[in-house]
């Protein structure tokens, strides 16, 4: 049920209505709306490379926790920006962390499970939040239409802030492979 509310939040901030957004709010240009998200898909690949690293000093459920709410502080910030600069910035703060909790929450749901219930925990978690990803944009756009351009980024930031606080107070103390607790 987490992650559904993480993916239902980050389909309400899927690339297409981050575009809309940008367009709306700053005329944005093509050209720039494609360097910015080149710039923004590369700084998100950087963030699921560094994870391991990071992963392995604070531990997998910190790792998913403590990156994704600065990342999500970011997209708020970005969506209250008073201008384009300012609003590049945090979403690009945002993609250097935003995609961390990624591998990280395969190999933490990898780890609380035997090696025979791999497949299936992959399935049961991957499949829901797919669903839930389809719903978001719905109601992003439904936002975007009723004017309130910077609602859909505002929600999807504080949802997923409340997504990974819940996962945190949830999981702390959960030991996984003999290791200490946010391991």
């Amino acid at each position: 049920a987490l992650f559904c509310v993480d993916a239902f939040a980050g389909g309400l901030v899927v690339n297409s209505l981050l575009a809309l957004w940008l367009f709306g709010k700053y005329d944005l240009s093509l050209s720039v709306a494609g360097s910015f998200f080149f710039w923004s898909g590369l700084l998100g690949a950087f963030s699921q490379l560094a994870a391991p690293k990071v992963a392995e000093k604070i531990g997998l459920l910190n790792t998913m926790v403590f990156t994704h709410i600065p990342a999500n502080i970011f997209l708020i910030l970005a969506a209250l920006s008073p201008n384009l600069t300012a609003a590049f910035v945090f979403l690009l703060l945002r993609a250097l962390l935003s995609q961390m909790d990624v591998p990280t929450r395969s190999a933490y749901v990898m780890s609380v499970v035997t090696p025979a219930e791999r497949n299936a925990a992959a399935s049961f978690t991957a499949t829901p939040r797919s669903l839930a990803a389809a719903l978001g944009p719905t109601l992003g756009t439904a936002m975007f239409a009723a004017g309130f351009l910077a609602a859909p980024l505002v929600v999807a930031g504080g949802l997923k802030i409340a997504y990974d606080l819940a996962l945190w107070r949830s999981f702390r103390n959960h030991q996984i492979d003999s290791q200490a607790p946010g391991n």
